[in-house]
């Protein structure tokens, strides 16, 4: 059974929404993810990868097709039954928020047990151990809104953590990361990965970390599924040339075989 299934899925924007000027449509999204793989989602702005999370995360609901949580309709779980299921990281927190680390990391536990006003040593342990995992343990007393960007990104990853998802989605993981703390965000992710068995959406800008940290890409263009494949399908000179409207090169990395793209500037 898949982790989650799109059918046949299409969403559109009123003009009435804030800093809507002008339509926009996904259309016919159909895919399935597979339990433990990492799965990137690609796409210049606009193209839908915004609006592919609101629906996963249903703070949207599809005007056409379903979608699909291992086998069960998006639209019959509860709130508590799909944040058992799925964590989403988003591009960034709130500043301001006014609440400890700790506090805000044991949020994460609340879809355990939503009725329930204090936490138990359990979920004090998964807590830590979130944010051991994301460097932020030393940071538990501090306050959220005294934080750098990249820390309230791992601080945000730590929360979705310990809500222990079966479902891992990513807006910009590494977006405000310094180059050491992307590189221990892309070692965190394979290991809940490969330890956890958790699956991973990764929306991303960053071609070359997709390429390099996913089993299979989506690429979109203007709200519809321009390719959907292992890296050296979707990462291809042509496509992307005519996706990202601008000329790219792909090389294979010496030491993965993985594809990586550069621009093709002009001189």
């Amino acid at each position: 059974m898949p982790v989650a299934r799109f059918d046949g899925v299409a969403f559109s924007y009123p003009l009435t929404e804030p800093r809507r000027d002008r339509p926009f449509t996904l259309s016919d999204v159909s895919f399935e993810l597979t339990k433990g793989e990492v799965f990137g989602v690609l796409g210049p702005n606009s193209a839908g990868k915004t609006t592919l999370i609101r629906l996963l995360s249903r703070v949207v609901a599809p005007t056409r097709g379903t979608i699909e949580i291992e086998g069960v309709s998006l639209a019959a779980m509860t709130r508590a039954e799909l944040a058992r299921r799925v964590a989403v990281v988003p591009q960034d927190m709130p500043q301001g928020l006014p609440f400890t680390v700790r506090e805000l990391v044991l949020m994460g536990r609340y879809p355990h047990a939503p009725r329930r006003f204090f936490e138990t040593s359990d979920d004090l342990a998964v807590a830590r151990e979130a944010m051991a995992a994301t460097g932020v343990l030393d940071l538990a007393d501090a306050r959220v809104g005294i934080l750098s960007g990249g820390e309230r990104q791992r601080v945000a990853l730590a929360r979705a953590l310990a809500q222990e998802p079966r479902l891992l989605v990513l807006d910009e993981p590494t977006a405000h990361l310094d180059l050491r703390y992307q590189v221990e965000c892309v070692a965190l992710l394979r290991r809940v990965n490969r330890e956890r068995g958790t699956t991973i959406v990764l929306v991303s800008h960053d071609l070359n970390l997709a390429g390099a940290l996913c089993d299979r890409l989506l690429l979109l263009a203007a709200g519809r599924m321009a390719r959907l494949g292992p890296p050296e399908a979707v990462l291809e000179e042509t496509l992307l040339t005519t996706v990202y409207g601008c000329p790219v090169a792909v090389e294979r990395n010496a030491l993965t075989g993985r594809p990586v793209v550069q621009i093709a500037w002009r001189r």
